[in-house]
């Protein structure tokens, strides 16, 4: 826990992500981070439930808001950045590699000719290593690739914000077989975020917890490498590789990857509508695998 921010973390049982806000407490400006759009799979319909808990928070600690930072494309919920920002303002960012996911995911749903795989849907790309502030606190952006190309973690104030590239110890890490992943480059991203202090906060995007506990999300560098099943201390990168690479062969796409990554790589913003004022979702048959 930093000594000059406030982190508070917000639960969707729906996919199992948990956001953020982060706050400096001298200024009270914050960065929202991997908020989250409501979807029904069924009737087609969004929702922002999950994103309004996240303004009235932010409205409660009369916050600020500069950024609102995703550590990924996300597959398994749709992006709430442009829902906030269309609220509570903020620079919508993520790391430049997005520009890879774009070209890829063009290809598979055929996007508009008017899409660009440039970034430009985003107000703002960071570097490997790039600094930035909220407030008055300096933050910094990590490139930590393998789940994605373009996936980013978030150190601020002794915290560090890992995305999808680490679980809760008893859970794990992520997957590694989308197009464009690469688990050799997980396990390195990985012990670069257990190269951290030790004491370091960490904070994972999503928990699947098993039965003998409820949802968790905080932990810490020392914990995860004491303790985190698939990457603690000992384990080398030819056993992770070969683990990673038999347990994705075992997975099931997740459930909203075709509606969710459609939107995200366009940072939270529906597709345009067609001429009747109606946006529509690409369904790609027989093109993806069945499983990862």
């Amino acid at each position: 826990m930093g000594t000059r921010t406030t982190t508070e973390g917000f639960f969707d049982p729906g996919t199992w992500t948990v956001s953020y806000v982060v706050w400096d407490h001298a200024t009270r400006r914050a960065a929202v981070i991997d908020p989250v759009l409501d979807y029904d799979f069924k009737s087609g319909h969004t929702g922002t439930a999950s994103a309004d808990r996240m303004l009235a928070y932010l409205a409660q600690h009369d916050l600020q808001v500069d950024w609102i930072l995703e550590t990924h494309a996300h597959a398994d919920h749709l992006s709430g950045a442009r829902h906030l920002q269309s609220r509570i303002g903020g620079r919508i960012a993520i790391g430049e590699n997005i520009r890879i996911v774009q070209e890829t995911f063009r290809k598979i749903f055929n996007l508009e000719r008017t899409f660009l795989p440039d970034g430009s849907q985003f107000d703002h790309l960071f570097r490997d290593g790039e600094t930035f502030r909220i407030g008055e606190v300096e933050a910094t952006a990590l490139l930590v690739p393998g789940h994605t190309p373009a996936d980013m973690a978030y150190a601020i104030d002794g915290s560090v914000f890992v995305g999808d590239t680490l679980f809760m110890p008893d859970v794990g890490s992520a997957r590694a077989d989308f197009p464009g992943g690469d688990a050799r480059q997980l396990y390195r991203s990985m012990r670069r975020l257990l190269d951290l202090p030790p004491q370091t906060a960490m904070y994972v995007c999503h928990d699947y917890p098993p039965t003998s506990r409820a949802p968790r999300w905080q932990t810490t560098v020392a914990e995860q490498r004491a303790h985190n099943v698939h990457v603690h201390d000992g384990i080398d990168e030819d056993e992770f590789v070969a683990m990673r690479t038999a347990r994705d062969a075992t997975l099931d796409m997740p459930t909203l990857i075709l509606p969710s990554i459609q939107v995200n790589v366009r940072g939270g913003q529906l597709p345009p509508p067609d001429d009747n004022g109606v946006a529509y979702l690409r369904i790609p048959l027989n093109l993806l695998p069945t499983h990862g």
